[in-house]
């Protein structure tokens, strides 16, 4: 998994993110912009990066500086199950709760209590399972 959120990976998860109507759409929809950094537990930056602009991904790839509005970060093993299994909303709470997956930037309780966010937060998983 050593490629994991690579330059490559990322701009492959743009692809991905932006084929993906219940997670572009569903974004555009409420006119979401941010830059989402992710990255692994205990680095002192992102690994990589995504521009989400009204929903859809606009730039993606390795982390290089980038303001970050989100900032999750996860152990690789973490990250690898779930790619390989899809996170549903119940898992996800309880991997912050444990602090599997930690948030250095954004606010995770305002996005879980809007599910115009929390449902395509939650599809963004599965989504990179496929890159």
């Amino acid at each position: 998994m050593s490629d994991l959120f690579s330059d490559e990976w990322m701009k492959k998860f743009q692809q991905e993110w932006n084929n993906e109507p219940e997670l572009a759409d569903a974004l555009e929809k409420i006119e979401f912009s941010s830059v989402i950094g992710y990255g692994f537990k205990g680095d002192d930056n992102a690994t990589g990066y995504i521009t989400v602009e009204n929903g859809k991904v606009t730039d993606a790839g390795a982390f290089d500086g980038q303001e970050l509005n989100w900032d999750m970060r996860a152990d690789a093993g973490n990250w690898g199950k779930w790619l390989s299994k899809e996170l549903g909303m119940a898992g996800l709470g309880m991997a912050v709760t444990t602090g599997k997956m930690k948030f250095n930037a954004g606010d995770f309780k305002a996005m879980v209590k809007d599910p115009r966010m929390a449902t395509p937060f939650v599809k963004s998983f599965a989504v990179m399972g496929k890159v």
